[in-house]
């Protein structure tokens, strides 16, 4: 997709506006809310093998922000009067090229300057799934994968947090925490 493509993609797509509470009090563009640092609702999905290693993706380098980042294995937003939940199966199926049951952890909010110009000011929904199965990336969003240990997650990002997503950085030590 080129970038006059993702643009006007980014345009067309709306996000849920909320308040701290997470109480919906509007829609916008998705590249305003963005650009505007608004905030709206997102969802986060870390999966989970049988040997309880987390898959990653890397996003794909053209994206509009946080390109080539490594991240958790599926992140987006629910639409208008989509169920949180619902928007978590449909992009997991979209992105990674399979779905599993959720189960949401925990919710919090993060604001960050990302590249671009832009500002990620999100009230973020993280759900955990467990499945063996390989994904099938949608190229459009993801260029890579992979299962790691989460210890060894937690120590990478120490070590290199320039390689993650603010997201992934913000979250990952409380993910761990909640998975015990």
């Amino acid at each position: 997709m080129t970038v006059t493509a993702q643009l006007n993609t980014l345009l067309e797509e709306k996000v849920v506006l909320v308040d701290t509470s997470d109480r919906q009090i509007g829609v916008a563009e998705k590249l305003q809310a963005h650009r505007d640092g608004l905030l709206h609702r997102a969802f986060s999905i870390f999966v989970l093998n049988s040997q309880r290693q987390l898959l990653l993706q890397q996003r794909a380098k053209h994206k509009y922000h946080s390109g080539g980042l490594w991240t958790n294995t599926c992140c987006s937003h629910p639409r208008d009067r989509e169920p949180t939940l619902l928007a978590a199966h449909r992009r997991l199926q979209e992105e990674m090229g399979f779905d599993c049951d959720l189960q949401e952890l925990f919710s919090f909010v993060y604001q960050a300057k990302l590249d671009n110009d832009l500002t990620e000011y999100e009230f973020d929904h993280v759900f955990v799934g467990y499945s063996d199965r390989e994904p099938i990336l949608n190229p459009e969003e993801a260029e890579a994968w992979k299962w790691i240990d989460l210890q060894t997650l937690q120590v990478d990002i120490q070590q290199h947090p320039e390689s993650y997503t603010y997201w992934l950085r913000d979250c990952c030590d409380r993910f761990v925490a909640e998975l015990r």
